[in-house]
């Protein structure tokens, strides 16, 4: 206890430093896989890319970030073995943070697309097995983690198999794509609203309101979500009335047209994933920084903590930086090296991977943003044939997965001993 009170303040701030660190990792690798699919299909260019995931991540991160936050990440460490020690519970979120962020930042220079989530994970997994005990670790809740692994990337790959392959049936084989199109594409602009309103509302905003004393039932978000996606039918319909069609581009492209009018479909999925996933991911890199503060304010490990705003705000100021500085680099992965993109395409793969967070979210099944967008894009590219997968490229990304949780750990273990050695 005496620790905590002479070095609280030193800690907060290393605590904050590692926090932001950790948010760019989440900045440069995760958001990038959220917008990589309309960079690759040519729908956005990776500056309108950034600029949307600045104002629309950011604005995720911090008005529905969540107003509670487990100190326990994800319930992965049981806070009773702490009660006589909460000081190692400092020092192990600060190793976790600083460890996911040295991986993270690794894998973003690599080009890797990996999971920001098993990033923290695993980091939390090896401070508490070594540093603590084995048995302070709820291990079920690893093996969930581990499952996710093969269930999330599979789902979203089969929901945006049969998106595209309800695409090419419904449009892209008729006789007039290009008017077809325009009266197909509204009907997929309200399961795009549905879907991420719902994502929105179950991953983020319903925390909002429970902090404003509203609590929203499953079926109220439901209902919330499809007047959402009524107007933006209703928004979308009028942008398409301006989309004309270009006969000189059709003489070299029969869906050249076609493929206009899937980029306004586009910006409404790009801005929408870009706000749930704020919401959602922001809590990789504040939920070990709340339980930092949470302790050396209170002296104790609690299960729960309130998340101070300004703990959001520098969780969505780290997310920006990441994302403007070093985004490019895993966008290019998700959205040009697994297989060539088009709007129509991309379209697929970002609905696919919304719909399988809804579910997920609905079920309770902790998954990867990563392994959803990922999967969702080698589905995409299933429904062209094998031939249109760039194998080496999806072999590499397997791998990166595999280390991910052990890379992490490995680091946390190094620094959380670093760290007790110079604190303790």
């Amino acid at each position: 206890m005496t620790l905590l009170a002479e070095h609280g303040q030193l800690l907060i701030i290393l605590a904050c430093v590692f926090g932001v660190f950790m948010a760019w990792g989440v900045g440069a690798n995760d958001v990038a896989n959220a917008m990589g699919t309309s960079v690759g299909s040519r729908a956005l260019t990776v500056k309108q890319a950034i600029l949307i995931a600045m104002v629309f991540e950011f604005a995720g991160a911090y008005l529905a970030g969540g107003a509670v936050t487990d100190t326990i990440r994800k319930g992965i460490i049981d806070p009773s073995v702490l009660a006589n020690s909460p000081e190692l519970l400092v020092f192990g979120m600060m190793s976790a943070l600083l460890a996911a962020g040295t991986w993270l930042m690794l894998a973003s220079i690599m080009g890797w697309p990996v999971s920001t989530t098993h990033s923290i994970v695993g980091a939390i997994v090896g401070f508490a097995a070594v540093g603590i005990s084995v048995d302070s670790v709820n291990w079920g809740k690893v093996g969930n983690i581990v499952a996710s692994w093969v269930v999330s990337p599979l789902l979203a790959g089969a929901l945006s198999y049969m998106l595209f392959r309800s695409v090419q049936k419904l449009i892209l084989t008729q006789d007039d794509p290009f008017m077809r199109a325009k009266k197909i594409i509204p009907f997929y602009m309200f399961a795009v609203g549905f879907l991420i309103a719902m994502v929105t509302m179950l991953k983020g905003v319903k925390y909002v309101f429970r902090d404003m004393g509203i609590s929203l039932s499953f079926g109220q978000c439901t209902l919330i979500a499809i007047v959402i996606g009524l107007l933006v039918m209703a928004l979308g319909t009028l942008l398409l009335q301006r989309v004309k069609r270009d006969e000189a581009a059709e003489k070299n492209n029969r869906f050249a047209s076609v493929e206009r009018v899937f980029a306004v479909l586009m910006i409404f999925t790009a801005c929408a994933m870009a706000f749930a996933h704020g919401s959602n991911d922001v809590a990789n890199a504040v939920g070990p920084l709340a339980a930092v503060v949470s302790v050396i304010n209170s002296g104790a490990v609690e299960a729960q903590a309130a998340m101070p705003r300004w703990i959001l705000l520098l969780g969505g100021i780290g997310i920006i930086l990441g994302l403007a500085t070093y985004g490019f680099k895993v966008m290019g992965t998700v959205g040009k090296k697994i297989t060539e993109l088009t709007p129509s395409r991309g379209f697929a793969a970002e609905l696919g991977a919304a719909a399988t967070v809804v579910l997920a979210s609905g079920t309770g099944l902790p998954i990867s943003t990563t392994h959803t967008l990922v999967g969702a894009v080698l589905g995409v590219g299933l429904a062209r044939g094998i031939a249109a997968l760039n194998l080496r490229v999806v072999g590499t990304i397997f791998m990166s997965w595999l280390v991910t949780l052990p890379a992490g750990a490995g680091l946390a273990i190094l620094f959380f001993y670093v760290i007790k050695s110079i604190f303790g």
